[in-house]
């Protein structure tokens, strides 16, 4: 199991999800409902195990792919969660299948492929070059462990980039000054 493929696992099943909402008949708002409360809710729970688990250990082990460095591919996925999560929220403004309600869904879903896109660009490609095979199999363990704990959702929370890698990085100093036990 390899943390990097459970990533692009939930970017395609994200990818589907979106689909899914194209071809439902726009009347059917309680299957529009519930596809889209289902995606809204599992694009947070996979984007805050990235961040508790997948981009701290970036940050440590990356030495940058696609033309960013660990810390600017960080920062960029953080900020674009926050635009994923500001779409998502959009969405609850409009009735279910009404045009402002699919033009909202089509802008979280722009937000969402955008970010997709970069990430399997740098941050997934980084990790693969330099991160080994027992570490991404670690983490693929938690990051599955947490969306299981997490498959209703979690609260959407948005993040200053500049300060989650500063506080990753606070931290990682924090263990590394402890003891061993």
């Amino acid at each position: 199991m390899d943390i990097t493929q459970l990533i692009l696992d939930d970017h395609n099943e994200q990818r589907r999800l979106f689909a899914i909402l194209e071809e439902i008949d726009r009347t059917d708002t309680a299957a529009l409902n519930a596809v889209w409360t289902r995606l809204a809710a599992f694009l947070e729970v996979h984007a805050e195990a990235e961040e508790q688990l997948f981009y701290p250990e970036l940050l440590r082990v990356g030495k940058g792919a696609g033309g960013a460095d660990p810390e600017a591919e960080t920062k960029d996925a953080i900020g674009d969660h926050n635009d994923i999560r500001d779409a998502v929220a959009e969405v609850a403004d409009h009735e279910v299948g009404s045009e402002g309600w699919y033009d909202a869904v089509a802008k979280a879903n722009e937000a969402n492929s955008d970010h997709m896109a970069e990430e399997e660009r740098e941050g997934l490609t980084d990790f693969r070059r330099h991160a080994e095979l027992p570490l991404r199999h670690d983490l693929a363990v938690a990051f599955i462990t947490f969306e299981a704990r997490h498959f209703a959702g979690v609260e959407p929370v948005d993040k200053d980039p500049a300060s989650y890698v500063r506080d990753v990085e606070e931290d990682r100093r924090q263990r590394r000054g402890r003891p061993k036990d």
